[in-house]
């Protein structure tokens, strides 16, 4: 984009166009922020009717780690902007793609450090040097065990590469050993088969801090407080108190990671703080589950920066302007075309907002929608959250 940003009418020859890779639920929201400043938009995903396509402009079904396909739509669509928002891409051929002038945000390069766990912790810890937990890499399980007995139970194991939390576990005693290995290749996106074993960590708390990076400079939300279950996002809060110090220690992280990364737009910085240390956790560059919360705590929501950003337009003055939550609706199994009820009994809940995702399809743990609440409080936000989001259930009549 040039320094003034030119915003072109949709489906008109000078329309300016952004390239989604990845339309889930994320993804939706940043194409309905883009068609609110004139952006036509463009889903791709490797599944139809993904949640993304119901809103975009053009939708298009591919597999996205095959190099020829993404880049036959490229060529076909000519977008202004490619906007990764899986970690599932032929990051490679993105790579290409930039240094023939296609702007891929925030850049190639850090899709490509991003898309696995081993990239993005041995750039954080070695490239950048912010402290992270103790970790290893295995292609085996004899490598596996090698590490669980250098780095000592328990420990986390997780894919290099995969989403929402497939494939992690704790494993805690020997007898968890051979199932955290499992589990972790049978949930991985690729075929690496690589997994990082690290540090079980005894923090006080895990949170989330959006940063912005824009055209003026580095930007945060105030902090998220979120709770994980097998390492999938089920409630975030904000604002999360966090000591003065911790919190200028994790903005200064953050700042020195996504530095490094470069680009424009949103990136979800996890860490975890013990007392007045704070440690770097993992980083997406794109939207978060975990922000869903800024839907209504701030008067701008992270899709909302992430677009202005990525645009080259202004950032306003990033509020929690009321304490909030969300709580997320997740399938208990897997059915075709599922059926919501209880929207009503959620929204009678004062101060809470329901989001349901539209995925044409459930398995058991799927996140499917997401209540949004505010109040005075953070507790109570999060039980107006938490009560919403279990009066809604699912079932394919």
């Amino acid at each position: 984009m040039s320094d003034e940003t030119r915003l072109g009418t949709p489906l008109a020859p000078n329309a300016t166009t952004l390239l989604l890779l990845g339309s889930g639920e994320l993804g939706k929201e940043v194409l309905i922020q883009a068609q609110r400043l004139g952006v036509e938009t463009v889903a791709a995903d490797r599944y139809e009717n993904a949640p993304a396509m119901q809103v975009a402009h053009r939708a298009h079904t591919l597999d996205m780690t095959d190099a020829t396909a993404v880049r036959d739509l490229v060529a076909r669509e000519e977008p202004d902007l490619i906007v990764p928002e899986i970690e599932a891409i032929a990051t490679a051929e993105l790579q290409r793609l930039e240094t023939e002038g296609y702007t891929v945000v925030p850049t190639a390069e850090a899709t490509r450090l991003t898309m696995d766990r081993e990239s993005i912790r041995e750039f954080a810890a070695e490239d950048v040097g912010v402290p992270t937990t103790e970790y290893a890499f295995a292609d085996s399980r004899a490598a596996y065990r090698a590490a669980i007995d250098d780095i000592g139970l328990p420990v986390v194991v997780k894919p290099t590469m995969s989403s929402s939390g497939k494939g992690q576990s704790v494993v805690r005693t020997d007898s968890d050993v051979d199932a955290g290995w499992e589990a972790a290749r049978e949930g991985s996106r690729s075929d690496t088969g690589r997994v990082i074993v690290e540090e079980l960590v005894d923090f006080d708390y895990e949170v989330t801090l959006m940063t912005v990076r824009h055209q003026d400079g580095t930007a945060f939300c105030p902090p998220i407080g979120h709770d994980q279950v097998d390492g999938d996002y089920r409630e975030s809060w904000q604002p999360h108190p966090m000591d003065e110090q911790a919190l200028a220690d994790a903005q200064r992280m953050a700042r020195e990671v996504t530095d490094g990364l470069g680009g424009r737009g949103i990136f979800g910085v996890e860490f975890f703080v013990r007392g007045d240390e704070v440690v770097f956790s993992e980083l997406s560059p794109r939207p978060h589950d975990t922000g869903l919360v800024t839907m209504r705590t701030q008067p701008a929501d992270e899709f909302e920066l992430h677009v202005r950003a990525i645009l080259g337009l202004p950032i306003p003055e990033i509020t929690a302007t009321r304490p909030g939550a969300s709580a997320a609706i997740v399938a208990d199994e897997p059915m075709d075309a599922p059926a919501y009820r209880g929207a009503e009994t959620a929204l009678s809940v004062p101060e809470t907002e329901l989001r349901l995702f539209g995925k044409p399809d459930a398995y058991a743990g799927r996140r499917m929608g997401v209540a949004v609440a505010t109040a005075d409080d953070v507790e109570t936000a999060r039980d107006r959250a938490t009560s919403a989001a279990s009066s809604v259930s699912l079932d394919e009549s």
